[in-house]
């Protein structure tokens, strides 16, 4: 049945379903792994390297993206977003979410506000859904900033157009297992307190970072984690300043070094 739909982006299947925006969501399921943690103190974000071939020249990436990053973007001084996916599909939309930025400071004197970026790129995601001749973009992103209304947020945008604020996140490879072991990692039970209502843990940025780390151990295919396929972004503050930074290699070995016993734990 799904033969008569699934090459048509704007005709809904019998069951309601848009088929090439399906296929979209299964691309990025097949993409390297992200994973997004909200923290008190800050935002993290890691993303799995996949490094085509040992000959490629990474020297030649553009200055503005730092260490060589391959799946995190620096958007402005405020934001940062990680991708899983199709690479050219998302720098189309980095480039847009980019000037966007740029346009908002320039026009109000002000950094624009995290939601209303994530709203503005998904506004165009959605369009590529309802168009003939058009596909949905194969990418989902993960946006992690700050704004003085709301403080640190993490953001999830899907091909669809839809978009979700979360507390912890993953997506691309293996997804379903870090959800799990993220979602048990922030469960807490309030018994303590008299409530049998179950909540969700507060982390600061350090706790934040061990249970990323933990997370990529547990679910990456790969035996041994370093620089090459790793990469870790931060926004947080720095002497009452917002900063993001995207790691180094070096500084990536060194923090896997730091959390060398979660890596190992069994």
């Amino acid at each position: 049945m799904s033969r008569r739909y699934d090459t048509k982006t704007t005709i809904f299947s019998p069951e309601g379903r848009l088929y090439q925006v399906e296929y979209a969501m299964e691309a990025i399921r097949h993409a390297g792994s992200a994973v997004g943690i909200l923290a008190t103190d800050g935002v993290i974000l890691a993303t799995e390297k996949r490094v085509v071939s040992p000959l490629l020249d990474q020297s030649i990436i553009s200055k503005s993206e730092i260490s060589n990053s391959e799946k995190l973007y620096k958007i402005d001084s405020h934001l940062v977003s990680a991708v899983a996916g199709i690479t050219s599909d998302a720098n189309t939309l980095i480039n847009i979410s980019r000037m966007t930025c740029q346009r908002h400071t320039y026009t109000y004197g002000q950094k624009m506000p995290i939601e209303q970026l994530v709203r503005r790129v998904c506004d165009i995601k959605q369009g590529y859904t309802q168009y003939g001749g058009l596909r949905p973009f194969g990418v989902s992103f993960l946006f992690a900033g700050y704004d003085e209304d709301f403080g640190f947020q993490l953001y999830l945008a899907d091909p669809s157009g839809n978009y979700s604020g979360w507390k912890a996140v993953a997506i691309g490879t293996n997804h379903n297992s870090a959800t799990s072991m993220l979602r048990s990692e922030f469960k807490i039970n309030k018994e303590q307190t008299g409530d049998n209502l179950e909540g969700t843990k507060e982390l600061n940025l350090k706790e934040a970072t061990k249970l990323v780390v933990k997370v990529l151990a547990k679910t990456m295919d790969s035996t041994s984690l370093n620089s090459e396929k790793l990469e870790f972004a931060f926004v947080k503050k720095v002497n009452g300043k917002i900063v993001t930074e995207i790691l180094s290699p070096k500084k990536v070995d060194e923090l896997l070094k730091e959390h060398k016993d979660v890596i190992e734990e069994d």
